[in-house]
């Protein structure tokens, strides 16, 4: 029996986009490299029997990995070339694991960062950052996904503070944390946010089960009843729907980032099978159609590169429009899928093993392109940008 190691990183860069990053930025990213290399080998079991390591969440605080380049009092604030390049290795890692950086630092944190009082700043930032506390980010309701404008969750005033009824679904985090962002209509119909405790008498979450997608992490169905919070919960800096927008722009950038992640793992793992694996006699990257069909991966590899890098440095220089990352997480999801169906298929029965990463990959992609907007959602945002016309109904 072959026994064929595919999970080994192999820097793919044909053009050698990466070959100038700052030291840096290089040493974040290889703190998360290094990350990886140390869960790796517990991956696959997490993954096959929907367990959520929550170690993994402290230990990336302990490496200081949980910032995805939010800004804020007492953060180690990280490039965002940084936050990338962490966000891409994670997720070559594993889908789940780039999930946990994104619920945690891109939802969570950063919500608090742009939209917090200062005592909510205080209160969290450090905890969250150093992954002694766990945060969610609820937006998503049950019969509310692409839609999330229409949001229906409730906060009424009630003297001294609010009452929150609703629901909500698919939340990182939402039954094992310790605070949830909750996202609901004021009286006036304003979108508001709110820091809700998971032990606030009312909050029930359940985990979801039966998932065949970022298997190692939890997300939750959470049931609002009477939750009463204080109005210091109130996030001062979130007053409409907009306001919650800001947060979903700043993470779409982080999505192709991820995407691109996955692609890496699933093209170094394919071409490495290539080279391992003999049939008819000789290695099956010394056939022509395999080579091709390489190439096609590597190309479409290359241009998810070329779309993180060119944005990560208009984010940087402060030019990047929020449709701009729209286009590459489109992009860079839906291409992401593509090298996902070849690799599969040049590992043949050998790519549906988790032994192999693969298959896990393949699947964990599929939430990827749905979340943070799905392919129709983005497309539209984008169109309605290049025709001046707003074709959502």
């Amino acid at each position: 029996m072959a026994d064929y190691e595919l999970s080994a990183p192999l820097d793919t860069d044909y053009y050698g986009i990466f070959e100038d990053v700052p030291a840096e930025d290089r040493a974040a990213w290889m703190r998360a490299r290094s990350f990886i290399n140390e869960v790796l080998p517990e991956v696959n079991e997490a993954w096959d029997k929907a367990e959520y390591p929550l170690r993994w969440a402290r230990r990336l605080g302990e490496l200081d990995l949980l910032n995805d380049g939010v800004v804020g009092e007492g953060l180690n604030t990280i490039s965002p070339l940084a936050a990338g390049l962490v966000s891409m290795e994670l997720s070559r890692g594993d889908g789940s694991i780039g999930t946990i950086l994104g619920v945690q630092a891109g939802l969570a944190l950063r919500t608090i960062a742009m939209h917090g009082s200062p005592e909510q700043k205080a209160r969290w930032l450090g905890p969250l950052s150093r992954g002694e506390e766990l945060g969610a980010f609820a937006l998503t309701e049950p019969e509310h996904g692409s839609d999330s404008v229409s949001l229906k969750t409730q906060a009424v005033r009630d003297g001294d503070g609010w009452i929150i009824n609703g629901q909500k679904k698919w939340i990182g985090n939402g039954s094992v944390g310790d605070v949830t962002i909750t996202w609901a209509r004021d009286e006036e119909g304003n979108v508001r946010g709110f820091l809700v405790p998971q032990d606030t008498p009312g909050y029930t979450a359940t985990t979801i089960t039966g998932k065949v997608s970022l298997r190692a992490i939890h997300q939750a169905l959470i049931t609002y009843s009477n939750v009463r919070v204080p109005d210091s919960a109130l996030l001062p800096g979130a007053r409409t729907f907009a306001d919650t927008a800001k947060i979903l722009y700043a993470t779409r950038l982080g999505v192709a980032w991820g995407a691109l992640g996955h692609a890496l793992a699933l093209y170094e793992a394919a071409l490495t099978y290539a080279k391992q694996r003999v049939q008819f006699g000789k290695p099956l990257a010394s056939f022509q159609m395999v080579q091709e069909r390489l190439t096609e991966m590597l190309t479409d590899l290359t241009s998810m590169q070329l779309h993180c890098l060119t944005l990560t440095r208009r984010d940087a220089a402060g030019t990047i429009t929020p449709t701009q990352a729209s286009l590459a997480k489109y992009h860079n999801t839906r291409t992401a899928r593509r090298i996902a169906q070849t690799a599969r298929d040049l590992l043949g029965g050998n790519g549906i093993l988790l032994e192999h990463h693969v298959i896990r990959h393949f699947a964990d992609i599929e939430a990827l392109h749905t979340y943070e907007g799905t392919e129709s959602v983005q497309a539209l945002l984008v169109g309605r940008d290049i025709t001046g016309k707003g074709a959502f109904t």
